[in-house]
């Protein structure tokens, strides 16, 4: 097998730049994707130490798991290790260039061979890595390419998200996900070449700056040209002498410099108008000679918090979210395919949300180009670990760091969050120990970037951060408005859903008027279930969610409220919306959720993202500008 071209970096697809480059800020014209057929194998046993010691008895199609059908296998069982091989054909480079061999995930530990010899090994399953296989490789020939996948099904103390260590999908947890997930490339560099580019924005002082930095030996009289343009026009060009003895280059740019004043509103980034403003560096030699070219991209923009609001560009943003796993039913973790990622922000925002709440999950770098693109607010939260100890400890933190590292830089991201639920740490309230890492972790997370809020640990227990998160799956909507309309002092300061206190370290002095200055947001409610294919579970028939069990021995479908009809789901969905909508306290929130996944029904599309309800009935009540929009004097309809 010879490695296949990739899709072109400038291809549009309905007047926007699709790309398909697993890695959308930092596009090279040409890359090889390695994606499609390899030899695999199972070693359950653990029988094997060495590429040489396989016995390869079938074939997987990456980037999908073997426990997904798309992968072709489609096995379920537990998976300790696996291995992969392809032949690689080494790309025609010249004297002094570097081939540079790139894995979107592989889950959980990667250790990779090129004929035998060692390449590099990773660790941590939802981030990137990058290995310099220049001198493994021969130019014209074919090599063997083997990667070995640990993944210990067992091992709570590793970042895994909503992969279940039971043998069979439980509760909310599900199938899962082995080895290599995310698509494999090669690119061909000059030995000096940029490394990677961070942007950032000053919307006070309208300038966005680029932090870059420099790979390979630096020669006397290198520049790097930084060319910004938006859709209409160009903003900058700028070229900057490269300094010897420095790898890293910081240049800002006022893009009022060329009498755009007027223009300001036009070049700020909304959900409304995801304005980008597109970037082009090249690296050339004391020459002249192009060495390097990469496509990127920022956008002006500004989020932050302010008594008791989310700010957008420094206005109030009500925020319209919804809980978006990132499952797909035959491919589990990985999208099918580019468009699937664009079609689901594209349906997000037709059904009147402007952002998701990516859940226990570090999504494709693709879905973030897209809701750049497309205009869609992303928070990002960290899969985690379901014990505490040191080893989750150092997993969490060093996996955490890479995806700030890899993701601060898009535009559409505008809030971390590093805990859930208080997972992996269930006894904040009474180990110091684990209330000192939620904190470490938090603040950390601020000093990596200070450009955005940070929820410390979304639901309850809150410590420290920017917002108060909370989760109440309420089913009574006048219940809803009177817990979170009246006096907040009682709901925060008491206990939670799950009889978890809804804060650990509330201080008096940071409330004004019977409201803390954090801003409050509902981001998880709602829940409702409906499958008219599949058993449905309702409350009253089992009051432990981890127990049912259907016919086939799978778990039961439910969800954290039931109906029996698709007219029941419109009528509970509208209602408890316009609940929230009346409750002007809330900052925003977040709807529980956006797809079924697997066993769990509360999605607004089902699995395969059919619609349950008519578009534009979701539409209006998420907007709350239904024509039934809920008069919080008059008395719900009973």
């Amino acid at each position: 097998m010879s490695a296949d071209a990739s899709t072109d970096a400038g291809v549009l697809v309905d007047g926007v730049e699709a790309i398909g480059h697993p890695r959308p800020q930092l596009r090279r014209e040409e890359c090889w994707l390695l994606d499609g057929d390899w030899d695999f194998a199972f070693d359950r046993e653990r029988r094997f130490e060495h590429p040489d010691d396989v016995v390869w008895d079938r074939t997987i199609v990456v980037p999908f798991a073997p426990e997904t059908p798309r992968s072709g296998i489609g096995d379920t069982g537990y998976t300790p290790a696996c291995w992969y091989r392809r032949r690689l054909a080494a790309p025609q480079h010249e004297a002094g260039h570097r081939v540079l061999l790139h894995f979107g995930a592989v889950d959980h530990t990667a250790t990779v061979w090129i004929d035998g010899s060692l390449v590099v090994r990773h660790e941590g399953g939802y981030t990137p890595f990058v290995a310099d296989v220049t001198r493994h490789l021969a130019p014209g020939r074919e090599h063997e390419l083997v990667v070995l996948a640990e993944d210990d099904p067992l091992d709570l103390a590793k970042p895994r998200g909503k992969q279940d260590w039971e043998l069979q999908p439980h509760s909310i947890w599900y199938h899962r996900t082995t080895g290599i997930w995310q698509s494999v490339w090669v690119e061909v560099v000059h030995a000096s070449h940029i490394g990677r580019v961070h942007w950032q924005s000053d919307l006070a002082r309208l300038e966005v700056r680029a932090d870059i930095r420099l790979e390979g030996p630096l020669q006397p009289g290198m520049t790097l040209r930084i060319r910004l343009r938006t859709s209409t026009r160009e903003l900058v060009d700028d070229v900057v002498a490269v300094e010897l003895g420095s790898c890293r280059l910081s240049r800002s740019f006022r893009l009022d410099a060329t009498g755009l004043d007027h223009l300001r509103e036009s070049l700020l980034w909304t959900p409304e108008h995801p304005t980008l403003v597109d970037a082009l560096l090249e690296l050339r030699d004391g020459g002249g000679a192009l060495v390097d070219r990469v496509h990127s991209y920022t956008a002006l923009r500004s989020v932050g918090i302010r008594e008791g609001r989310f700010l957008l560009n420094g206005r109030p943003q009500s925020m319209r979210l919804v809980l978006d796993q990132g499952y797909w039913p035959d491919s589990g973790l990985t999208p099918p395919d580019d468009d699937a990622l664009r079609r689901d922000v594209e349906i997000v925002k037709a059904m009147g949300f402007n952002g998701v709440r990516k859940h226990q999950k570090i999504e494709d770098a693709r879905f973030l180009h897209w809701a750049d693109r497309l205009g869609l607010m992303v928070w990002v939260e960290m899969p985690p670990a379901y014990q505490f100890d040191p080893v989750a400890v150092r997993r969490v933190t060093a996996e955490w760091i890479d995806v700030i590292e890899r993701d601060r830089s898009h535009p559409c991201i505008v809030t971390w969050v590093p805990f859930n639920e208080s997972t992996g740490v269930l006894d904040l309230p009474s180990r110091e120990d684990e209330r000192d890492w939620v904190r470490s972790l938090t603040a950390l997370t601020s000093a990596l970037d200070p450009t955005r809020p940070v929820v410390s640990n979304d639901g309850w227990e809150t410590i420290g951060g920017d917002i108060v998160a909370v989760h109440d799956y309420e089913q009574r909507p006048e219940e809803l408005v009177a817990r979170w309309n009246g006096d907040l002092r009682e709901p925060l300061l008491g206990y939670a859903a799950h009889r978890r206190l809804q804060t650990l370290d509330e201080d008096p002095d940071r409330w004004r008027g019977g409201r803390p200055e954090r801003p409050i947001m509902l981001t998880e409610f709602g829940g409702i279930g409906w499958n008219a294919d599949a058993p449905v579970l309702r409350d009253d028939e089992a009051a432990d969610e981890d127990q049912p069990q259907d016919r086939i021995g799978q778990p039961a479908s439910w969800g954290y409220a039931t109906v029996a009809s698709v007219e029941e789901l419109e009528t509970h969905f509208c209602e408890l919306m316009r609940a929230v909508h009346s409750i002007p306290r809330l900052a925003g929130f977040c709807y529980t959720q956006l797809a079924d996944t697997y066993q769990e029904i509360n999605g607004l599309l089902t699995a395969d993202r059919r619609p349950k309800l008519p578009l534009e009935v979701i539409a209006s009540a998420t907007r709350g500008t239904g024509k039934s929009f809920y008069d919080p004097f008059e008395p719900f309809p009973s």
